[in-house]
């Protein structure tokens, strides 16, 4: 029989839906988060959930986060996950080696790599579900530390068949960062409900006592149970809340302050010394804890085997803040002495007593943080660093170990903050150099926060201050001026970053390149970029020839650039590679490494917070999603995109959306829908929306124009779009053939050059065979159709591959319509089964193809279990003879 509730009053619609999360048959995974108010009873229906899911044959690993350590980094995942810590050996190396080193329990220093962490505890939770289904029950996590969060919410996204529930409690009205999945908000009970809970208490209130209790209680469980404690020791009590008001959790504390405050003085010093260690285990390692039996009997602590508990979060924060400055600083300074062989908590304990300035103790808070940072802990180690400055007697230190945690804020994704810090360390210093690194450093915040025009302004004086003395500083903020200025698509931005770029003296060629090719490409671009050597950033050479056309130069360096941007400790910068190899990757038609591409860059941008890049993921994969017929989920990215990234301020983002949505809406057949998409590309008077990314689309509006039977209203701007280079060229004389000039067909085909860009080569080939077989030139047509077909075929062009098949029919040439190879069979399954079947065939096993694509091993399982009919095969022992 299951359990029927633990005395949870007013909460049965609550208990029964999460009842029903953990109930057999445990079959598919599950995310919920549970929100609420201090008091409202979270912590009781977790509980109780957690009981059930015992009952019911689950097991359960739980967590509860501790205030004490929210900036000890994978403090909350090491307690989560320790009592499964046997099961890493069997992860893949890297895996368990990058969440042992997170752990810091390797013997050497592991670099640092969230993403690696986070796949770790997928792959570990997903190995310890294959045996039993489990509950991940995490309580307080509002305090759990952001590395911990951060790792828990990248397992949640990719769970997939693990019969696995996670269930989330904190506190507010807002889930934690990363666990945007469905949520149970509980509310304060009804009157009636209030009623039945005081009527339950040993000592319940009456008459107007009853009523100033349930007015002061608002319906707080919490607070109708210790309110009616308070006014049944002191009758008065209500009266002086009428004239005292209080927000609720503040009323609370003070009942349970006065509470504490008739304890004998050894059981307040064991209260107190209880509360600053905020770990039971650690309470336990403080002498004179046994005064604690009065605090028990008054209901305000459990005390077990593994150590005293405060009963709510609240009576710790109690019993914390009741006490003056001092006594709390001597407790940390116990609290500290038995923590000698754990370096985080000693030093942050050893801070939390300092009364004033002290080097000793910030040169310890900066060690604890770089051993932090070791471990991924970026959020924690700037923390640590932030305190640090603070106990810094000097103002050259307090601002160096400002910058230094601006510096780790920023890779932690938090904006806000990283501009407070520096601006912080900018109050502090005269010295020019660090003056310039504080202004560079809250640049990247302002971009980063989505305030482009603060964050050119800003850009752009770093770079002008710094030319003479510090040209490299100047040319790498004006490289990224120039990408702010490409993404903004506005010309006055651009027009900013090419004054900036004049007054500037000569330097590395790559920045150059980047910041010139975002804001005014040209041919003298392309070719500097062919004469490229070896260079020092493959990642933006090979970003800035992706924009300048030069495609499969770009694919060759972003392949570079991202086989050192994968190493362990390397992976957060990987980013701009990602983004730019995805467009690479889809316009040179290598459309599945683009998806493969796009996933990963998404992953990424997960782990390490990174808003722009997740939605240039989701463009492009929309993009190719668009090209190959699938237009419910392209729409879906493209909400999910230009939700991500403000269109007003990214024009680049919505250009990419318009062009990909009109492309679907044109694969589907709504010429008319197409084509309104896709004019959003040029205002009225002709002006691109995107100085770059409006011309790509020049053809595909010229052709929707021409189906919607709508031609003439875009002559005008097709014959004055821009043509620099073969890639535009072949676009533009695509255009111009389709609006009624029909000689460009065979001009633009007439360029070698142009079969660089297959999928465009491909479009204009249809097109001409269309042309060519409405002259009745029938036997002009069908190479010229054959050949699109081909190319159709193999990039999985599905909407186009049915036109060209439709065209070749009414040549004369009978097409088989399904599909009779394996490269059209492959064809049928998503890109990820693709990517899947692939490596399976090459021998890979599940868990090494996890490791790889960053999914679990059942995930991996599950994908080939879905592609073996579609391949007509029955298992994975016929994938190499099928694939070979």
């Amino acid at each position: 029989m299951a359990p029927t509730g633990i005395g949870v009053i007013g909460r049965d619609t609550e208990l029964f839906q999460l009842a029903q999360l953990v109930a057999a048959p445990h079959t598919a995974p599950r995310v919920q988060v549970l929100l609420g108010d201090p008091g409202l009873g979270k912590t009781a229906l977790m509980a109780d959930v957690t009981e059930r899911a015992r009952t019911a044959g689950r097991r359960v690993l739980s967590v509860v986060g501790r205030e004490s350590e929210r900036d000890l980094a994978y403090a909350g995942l090491h307690q989560l996950l320790r009592p499964v810590l046997d099961v890493v050996p069997k992860l893949p190396n890297r895996q368990a080696q990058a969440l042992l080193g997170a752990f810091a329990l390797t013997d050497e220093p592991v670099p640092a790599d969230s993403l690696l962490t986070g796949i770790a505890v997928l792959t570990l939770l997903s190995l310890v579900a294959e045996t039993t289904p489990l509950l991940v029950a995490v309580d307080d996590a509002q305090w759990l530390d952001r590395a911990s969060l951060d790792s828990l919410s990248f397992a949640a996204r990719r769970l997939d068949s693990e019969p696995l529930v996670m269930l989330i409690a904190a506190r507010g009205a807002t889930a934690p960062p990363g666990f945007d999945f469905a949520e149970l908000r509980l509310q304060p009970l009804g009157t009636a409900d209030a009623r039945l809970l005081l009527d339950q208490q040993p000592h319940p209130p009456r008459e107007r006592a009853r009523e100033q209790v349930l007015a002061q209680a608002a319906g707080n469980p919490l607070a109708l149970i210790e309110l009616s404690k308070a006014i049944a020791a002191d009758p008065g009590a209500g009266r002086r809340w009428a004239a005292e008001p209080l927000p609720l959790t503040d009323r609370l504390r003070s009942v349970l302050a006065a509470q504490v405050a008739v304890l004998p003085e050894s059981t307040r010093t064991a209260l107190l010394l209880a509360a600053v260690a905020d770990s039971p285990e650690l309470a336990l390692q403080v002498p004179g804890l046994e005064a604690l039996a009065p605090a028990e009997r008054a209901g305000l602590i459990r005390v077990d085997g593994s150590g005293p508990q405060f009963t709510h979060p609240l009576v710790r924060a109690a019993v914390y803040h009741s006490v003056p400055f001092a006594e709390r600083a001597a407790a940390h300074a116990r609290i500290a002495d038995a923590l000698v062989d754990q370096p985080d908590r000693h030093a942050w304990h050893r801070a939390a007593a300092a009364l004033e300035p002290d080097e000793k103790l910030a040169a310890l808070l900066e060690a604890t943080a770089a051993q932090t940072q070791q471990r991924g802990g970026a959020a924690a180690a700037a923390r640590a660093l932030e305190r640090a400055a603070e106990l810094s007697p000097s103002e050259g230190d307090r601002a160096r170990r400002l910058l230094t945690a601006a510096g780790l804020a920023l890779s932690s994704g938090q904006a806000d903050w990283v501009e407070d810090l520096a601006a912080r360390a900018l109050a502090l210093t005269a010295d020019p150099s660090v003056r310039i690194a504080a202004q560079q450093l809250i640049g990247w915040a302002l971009v980063w926060s989505n305030q482009h025009g603060a964050a050119l302004s800003t850009l752009l004086t770093v770079s002008s201050e710094a030319a003479a003395r510090q040209p490299a500083i100047a040319w790498d903020a004006i490289a990224l001026a120039a990408t702010v200025a490409y993404q903004s698509g506005d010309p006055g931005d651009r027009s900013a970053v090419l004054d900036g770029l004049k007054l500037l003296p000569p330097g590395d060629v790559v920045p150059r390149l980047w910041a010139w090719a975002c804001v005014e490409p040209s041919a003298e671009l392309v070719g500097e970029l062919d004469r490229l050597g070896k260079v020092s950033d493959p990642g933006m050479a090979g970003a800035a020839a992706w924009l300048l056309d030069a495609t499969e130069l770009a694919v060759k360096l972003l392949r570079e650039a991202l086989s050192r941007l994968r190493e362990p400790g390397m992976r957060g910068g990987s980013g701009a590679a990602l983004s730019a190899l995805q467009w690479a990757c889809i316009d040179s038609g290598r459309w599945d490494e683009a998806l493969a591409a796009g996933r990963e860059a998404y992953d990424a941008a997960l782990a390490y917070q990174m808003e722009t890049v997740a939605a240039s993921a989701d463009l492009s994969t929309a993009t190719v999603l668009a090209f190959r017929g699938e237009a419910a989920e392209a729409r879906r990215l493209l909400a999910r995109a230009t939700k991500a990234a403000d269109q007003r301020e990214y024009r680049s983002v919505a250009a990419r959306a318009f062009h990909a949505a009109g492309k679907a809406a044109f694969g589907a057949g709504n010429y008319g829908s197409a084509y309104t998409e896709l004019r959003r590309l040029f205002s009225d008077a002709g002006e691109p929306l995107h100085h770059h990314v409006s011309y790509l689309a020049i053809a595909d509006l010229a052709a929707a124009a021409v189906r919607a039977e709508r031609a003439p209203e875009v002559h005008a701007l097709v014959e004055n779009a821009v043509a620099m280079g073969p890639r535009q060229r072949q676009l533009v004389a695509r255009a111009r053939a389709l609006i009624g000039e029909p000689e460009w067909f065979e001009q633009a085909l007439a360029d070698p050059a142009g079969e660089q860009w297959p999928f465009e080569r491909a479009l204009l080939r249809l097109d001409y065979g269309e042309w060519l077989r409405r002259q009745r030139r029938i036997n002009d047509a069908k190479p010229v159709l054959a050949a699109a077909l081909e190319t159709f075929r193999r990039l999985g062009a599905v909407p186009w591959t049915r036109r060209t098949e439709t065209e070749l029919r009414a040549c004369g040439v009978a097409e088989p319509l399904t599909p009779t190879t394996i490269t059209d069979a492959l064809a049928e399954l998503t890109a990820q089964q693709r990517e899947i079947v692939l490596l399976a065939a090459r021998g890979l096993t599940n868990a090494e193809i996890g490791d790889r694509l960053f999914l679990s091993p059942r995930t991996i399982a599950s994908h080939l279990y879905r592609a073996y009919p579609k391949l007509g095969i029955s298992g994975r022992h016929q994938l190499h003879n099928l694939i070979g």
